[in-house]
C-alpha cells in the first residue's frame, strides 16, 4: 500500500498540467483580445473565412478608391467578391496579392476565343505573371495568351501546344492532352489578355475531346493536375473544375494614393516615403519609382496601411524563430539576449567600455549627421522629379527645345535660383496678389529684378491655367505684353518668372490713392497701346489667343507710363480659321461680355467688350461695378451706355478731362466704348479697327466730325434708344446674376 506522500505527487503534476493549460488558453484568449486591427475603425475585417484588412474594405467609408469589396451573406457560408462576381479566396498584404475564383474558358470544338480582364482595368490589379500560368486542355490545339495593351503593333504572346497521339497517358501537363507555358512579362504585369485556340495543322485527330485553356495559380496547378489529367484523358470530359484560383497582384501610386504615404522621418535607415503606419518603408514595383508597396520594418508586424498599425514583435515569446542561450529581454523592433554570467571587480574593463562606447556614440553622430544630410537632399531631389512630372515639365521642355525663338526668351529656372532671388519667399518681397497667386519681387543671379507669382492653391486646374500661360506667353513677342523669362516647375505649384513692372496697375492709378491721376493724354496713350497689344493677340502673333480676362488690374504701367497686358492664365488659344470656342465660364466680375455669359461662346468679341468697360473707365474714373445713390449696384457698361444714349455724356465724363480740354476727343472715345459694349458681338469692332481710330484720334489727324463718320463706317448703326433700354435691362439682369469665379 502506498502512503500520503507517494499519491500527492502525481495529484499536484496534475494540478500543474490544469494550470498551465488554463493560462495558455487565458493567454492566446487576450491575445486576440488585443490583437491589433486590420480593418478601419467599426468596418468589418473579415468575410467568412476570407480576412479583409485596409485598404480593402466592405462598405462605404470603409476602403480606399479601387479597393472596395462586397460580401455575400446570403448563403450559409459568407463569400467574398471583387467587382462583378469575381470571387476573392485570399488577400495578402505582404505579397501584395489578391487569390480570386477565375472562370475556366471551355468549349466542344477544337477552336475559340475568349479573353479575361480586371473589373477596372486603370485600377490598382493586375495579372501576376510571376504567380501564374497558362494552361490549356485539348487535342493538337495550340494556345496562345495574347496581352490587351496599347503597345502599338508591338505584340507577344504566350504560347503552348497539346497533342494526342493514339495512345493516351501521363500524369503531369507537359505537351499530350494538356499543356502548360509561363506568363510572358513586358513592361511589367497587365490588366487584361485575349486568348486563342486553334486547331494544330497537321495532326490527326485520333480523338474527338473537348477544348478548354485559362489562367491559374501556379502552385495550386502543381497540386492539382494530377487529379484534372487523369480525368481528362480517362473520361474524355473537360477538367474537373469549372473555375480555378488566379493571383492578382497590386500596388498604389504615389501621387493618386497620396493619402496612405507620407514622407519618413529623416534618419540612416529612411526611404523617402512610408505608409500611415510608423515603423514602416515602401518599396518599388518593378523598378517604377511611382508604384508602390508598404512593409512593416524589421522587427514589426501589422497592417502597414493604418495608423499604428505595424506593432512590434515579442520575439521572446517565440524562441523557436528567435534563439536566446540566457535572458532574453523584448526591445522595440528587436530584443536583447543577455549571458547568464556575471563580471564581477572589472572597474578597467567598464571604464574602457565607458571610453569606447563615448567615441562610438560620437562617430555615430557625426555619421547620422552626415547620412542624415545626404537622405535629405536625396529625398528633395526625388520630390522635385515628381513635381516637375506633375507640372507638365517634360511638355514644357519639348516646346522649348522645337523653338529656337523660345528658347532664346525664356529658360526653365530650378527652385534653388529663385529661392535665392526671393530670399526663400520672404513676405517682406511680397507685391500683390492676382487671381492665380502671389507676386514676389526677385533679383536673378545677373542682377535682373523679376516678378515671380506662385499659386496660391495646389489644385489641378490652377496648376493647367499656370502652364497655359506659360504656353501662349511663350509664343509672345510685343512690347506691350508682359515679357515671360522664365519658370520653375520643380515645386508644388508651378512659379512663372516675369519682367519686373514697377508703377503698379491701371487700376491703381485710375481707382486708388495715387497722388499723380492720369492726364487725358496719357490714359489715350495707355488705351492705344492697350488695343495694340490685343490686336496683336488676336490676329498678329504666331498664333491666336483670346485673353478672356482684361481688365485694369491686368494692365501694368511701367516707370514711364507704358502699357503693359499681363495674367494669362484664363487666355484661350485657337487656330486662324477658327471664330470661336464653347469653353466653361470665365472671366471677372464687370467686364464679362452678356453674350459669352449666355451662351458660352467665346470669341474676339469677348475682349472687345471687356475692353469697352476699360475705356468707360478711362473716361469716367468709375469702377466696372459700383455703387449708386440708391445704393444699388450697377454696373458701369449698363449706365455708360444708357447716359451716353440720352445725350448725358457730361453726367458721368470725369472733370479733369474737361480741364485738360478733351472733351471732343472724350466723345470720339465715348462712341468708340458705346460699339464695343454693344450686346451684339458681330455688330462691335474688332480691335484691328479699335486700334485705328484711337491712332486717329490721339494724333489728331481727323477731326471730330470725320472721327464720327469713321466710328460710323467701321462698325454697324448704333441702335434705337429703345435697344439701349433693353441693353440696360439686359445688363441688368447679368449684373444680378451669380458671380463667375475667377
Amino acid at each position: 500500500m502506498k502512503n500520503a506522500s507517494e499519491m500527492t505527487h502525481p495529484i499536484s503534476f496534475r494540478r500543474g498540467l490544469i494550470g498551465a493549460a488554463i493560462w495558455a488558453l487565458t493567454f492566446q484568449l487576450l491575445a486576440k483580445a488585443f490583437a491589433a486591427p486590420i480593418a478601419l475603425p467599426g468596418c468589418p475585417d473579415s468575410c467568412g473565412e476570407v480576412r479583409v484588412p485596409y485598404p480593402f474594405g466592405i462598405g462605404q467609408g470603409c476602403f480606399h478608391d479601387g479597393f472596395n469589396l462586397t460580401c455575400d451573406e446570403e448563403h450559409l457560408a459568407p463569400r467574398l467578391f471583387l467587382g462583378d462576381g469575381m470571387e476573392v479566396l485570399d488577400i495578402s498584404l505582404p505579397d501584395g496579392t489578391v487569390r480570386i475564383s477565375s472562370n475556366v474558358l471551355r468549349s466542344d470544338s477544337l477552336e475559340f476565343n475568349g479573353s479575361w480582364s480586371v473589373p477596372d482595368a486603370t485600377g490598382p490589379f493586375k495579372v501576376s505573371s510571376s504567380r501564374n500560368s497558362f494552361v490549356a486542355f485539348g487535342c493538337n490545339v495550340v494556345a496562345q495568351l495574347i496581352p490587351h495593351s496599347t503597345l502599338g503593333s508591338l505584340t507577344y504572346a504566350s504560347i503552348c501546344a497539346a497533342m494526342c497521339p493514339e495512345t493516351l497517358s501521363g500524369s503531369s501537363c507537359s505537351g499530350v492532352a494538356c499543356c502548360r507555358t509561363s506568363i510572358a512579362a513586358f513592361a511589367g504585369d497587365l490588366p487584361s489578355y485575349g486568348i486563342q485556340v486553334k486547331h494544330l495543322v497537321g495532326q490527326r485527330d485520333h480523338w474527338q475531346v473537348p477544348t478548354a485553356a485559362f489562367i491559374v495559380d501556379q502552385d495550386w496547378f502543381s497540386r492539382s493536375e494530377t487529379e484534372m489529367m487523369s480525368n481528362f484523358i480517362s473520361q474524355f470530359r473537360h477538367p474537373v473544375v469549372q473555375s480555378a484560383p488566379m493571383v492578382l497582384e497590386w500596388s498604389l501610386d504615389l501621387i493618386s494614393d497620396e493619402g496612405l504615404f507620407r514622407l519618413s522621418p529623416i534618419g540612416p535607415v529612411s526611404s523617402d516615403f512610408i505608409c500611415l503606419s510608423p515603423n514602416s518603408f515602401s518599396y518599388l514595383i518593378n523598378g517604377n519609382y511611382d508604384r508602390r508597396r508598404c512593409s512593416c520594418s524589421q522587427g514589426y508586424q501589422g497592417n502597414t496601411y493604418l495608423t499604428d498599425g505595424c506593432q512590434d514583435i515579442d520575439e521572446c515569446q517565440q524562441p523557436d524563430l528567435y534563439p536566446c542561450h540566457g535572458t532574453c529581454i523584448n526591445l522595440p523592433g528587436t530584443y536583447r539576449c543577455s549571458s547568464k554570467k556575471s563580471i564581477r571587480n572589472l572597474p578597467g574593463l567598464i571604464t574602457i567600455i565607458a571610453i569606447s562606447a563615448g567615441f562610438g556614440l560620437l562617430f555615430s553622430l557625426l555619421g547620422v549627421a552626415k547620412i542624415t544630410n545626404k537622405l535629405k537632399k536625396r529625398r528633395a531631389k526625388k520630390l522635385r522629379q515628381i513635381f516637375f512630372k506633375r507640372n507638365h515639365g517634360l511638355l514644357l521642355q519639348q516646346l522649348i527645345s522645337s523653338n529656337k525663338d523660345i528658347a532664346e526668351r525664356m529658360k526653365i529656372f530650378s527652385l534653388e535660383e529663385l529661392d535665392q532671388a526671393t530670399n526663400k519667399f520672404d513676405q517682406n518681397r511680397i507685391l500683390g496678389g492676382g487671381g492665380h497667386g502671389t507676386v514676389y519681387k526677385g533679383i536673378l543671379s545677373d542682377q535682373r529684378v523679376v516678378a515671380i507669382k506662385k499659386s496660391k492653391i495646389v489644385v489641378q486646374r490652377e496648376v493647367d491655367q499656370f502652364i497655359n500661360e506659360v504656353v501662349i506667353l511663350s509664343q509672345t513677342n510685343h512690347r506691350n505684353v508682359v515679357k515671360l523669362f522664365g519658370c520653375c516647375l520643380e515645386a508644388e505649384v508651378p512659379l512663372l518668372v516675369y519682367e519686373f513692372i514697377s508703377n503698379g496697375t491701371l487700376s491703381y492709378h485710375l481707382h486708388g490713392q495715387s497722388e499723380n491721376p492720369l492726364s487725358w493724354k496719357d490714359r489715350l496713350r495707355i488705351a492705344l497701346e492697350t488695343a495694340r497689344a490685343i490686336a496683336y493677340l488676336h490676329s498678329a502673333a504666331s498664333i491666336s489667343v483670346f485673353h478672356r480676362d482684361i481688365k485694369s488690374e491686368n494692365i501694368l504701367l511701367t516707370d514711364n507710363l507704358t502699357a503693359k497686358v499681363s495674367d494669362f492664365g484664363a487666355s484661350r488659344s485657337i487656330s486662324i480659321d477658327e471664330t470661336g470656342i464653347l469653353t466653361a465660364i470665365q472671366g471677372t466680375h464687370g467686364y464679362l461680355d452678356p453674350e459669352y455669359y449666355y451662351t458660352s461662346r467665346l470669341t474676339e468679341k469677348s475682349d472687345v467688350y471687356s475692353f469697352g468697360v476699360i475705356l468707360a473707365e478711362l473716361l469716367t474714373r468709375f469702377t466696372p461695378v459700383f455703387s449708386s445713390h440708391s445704393s444699388e449696384v450697377t454696373s458701369l457698361a449698363s449706365h455708360f451706355v444708357s447716359l451716353k444714349r440720352d445725350n448725358r455724356l457730361q453726367d458721368i465724363l470725369d472733370p479733369q478731362i474737361v480741364e485738360e480740354g478733351g472733351t471732343e476727343d472724350a466723345k470720339a472715345v465715348a462712341r468708340l466704348a458705346e460699339a464695343c459694349l454693344n450686346l451684339k458681338g458681330e455688330e462691335r469692332p474688332t480691335m484691328r479697327q479699335v486700334e485705328t481710330i484711337l491712332e486717329d484720334v490721339r494724333s489728331s489727324k481727323v477731326h471730330h466730325n470725320s472721327q464720327t463718320t469713321r466710328v460710323g463706317q467701321n462698325v454697324p448703326k448704333y441702335q434705337s434708344r429703345n435697344e439701349g433700354t433693353r441693353l440696360y435691362s439686359l445688363e441688368k439682369e447679368f449684373i444680378e446674376s451669380s458671380e463667375i469665379p475667377r
